[in-house]
This record gives structure tokens, sequence and C-alpha cells, in this order.
């Protein structure tokens, strides 16, 4: 089957950028679309790691966090953003393990990669798992309170599978643990 978008590309006239913000920037788009211009948003962001801790019980460490755009706290794994879009993934992974959770590992692999929101930002966050986790001391930004939990993985599907648990990154996260590490 032949789509359309092999007939008639999308094509990119101009990128302005709006916004310059601290984490991302705000373009708008003027784009050629089957013969006709549209306006399209684009957020750009440099990128981000993830992490599932799992304890040598076989436990996660997740960590509760105040969201401003969901005005609520959330459960999450631990994350953040790249120092530099250039920074490798991996060296974020193991900062924000520490960061976050006040442990730290030697023993970090990569799980997957998500885009988080296609139609229009080109955040990529790749996801590692951490085991071998040595007690260290959290390392927050001034901006942060974050609360660290340990949580069965079933208690995990069971918030994802109610509608409870609603963060891209840690759904995708979690469920990748699960299909790989747990026979699922």
């Amino acid at each position: 089957m032949e789509g359309k978008c092999q007939d008639a590309p999308v094509k990119r006239l101009e990128r302005n950028l709006k916004y310059k913000g601290n984490i991302l920037d705000v373009y708008e788009d003027v784009v050629e679309v089957n013969g006709h211009k549209a306006h399209w948003d684009f957020i750009h962001h440099d990128g981000a790691a993830a992490v599932v801790p799992v304890t040598d019980e076989g436990k996660i460490l997740m960590v509760r966090q105040y969201r401003n755009a969901l005005d609520r706290y959330t459960l999450e794994i631990p994350a953040g953003k790249l120092d530099s879009p250039d920074e490798p993934k991996i060296q974020c992974a193991y900062r924000e393990l520490e960061e976050e959770t006040g442990f730290k590992t030697e023993d970090m692999e990569y799980l997957i990669s998500v885009n988080t929101t296609v139609a229009f930002c080109n955040e990529a966050i790749d996801i590692f798992v951490a085991r071998n986790l040595i007690p260290s001391s959290q390392h927050l930004d001034e901006d942060e309170e974050i609360q660290v939990e340990a949580w069965d993985v079933e208690e995990l599907k069971k918030l994802i599978y109610s509608g409870k648990m609603t963060d891209g990154k840690t759904v995708a996260g979690i469920m990748a643990y699960v299909g790989k590490y747990c026979g699922d």
C-alpha cells in the first residue's frame, strides 16, 4: 500500500524561535504539506536519561516529586536532562541515579530509548537498569524535593494498568524491565 507521504513530502520552509527556556526551546515552523502552508509548533529538548534502579531484593526505587505541569505529585523512575547536548546519556544516568535516590552503582545497563512526545517535541530519553546499588547521598537541585520509595514490580504494574501512573518514561521503563527480566 503506497502512502500519500511518498508522493507529496512535507517540506519545512521556516523555523522561528519563539521562546528560549532553561530546558527547552519553542519554535514555530512553517511547513508545506500537500501544497498547503501550515504552522506547526516544535519544541526542542537536548535529551535526557532515566534509570530503573533495582535493589538486591528486586524492588524498584522510585522518586516522588511535585510536577508543576500536572499540579500534583507523581511517582517516577529517576531521570534528568543532559548537562549538554553531547553528554553521553549513560553518564547522565549515573549522575541522576545518585542525585535523586542517594544510591550509585557500577552496574548500569542500557534498556530502551523513548521519544516522549513525537507530535511536537524531539525529546529523547535513554532508559537504563541499575543493579548492585551502593548507598551514597542525594544531591538535589535547590528547586527539587524528592522522596525515594522502594516498590514491588507487581504494585507498579497495578498502578500502570489502573491509570494511576501515567508518566511515559516511567511506564515504558518499568514495562520494558518487566518484559526483559521478569518473564511476564
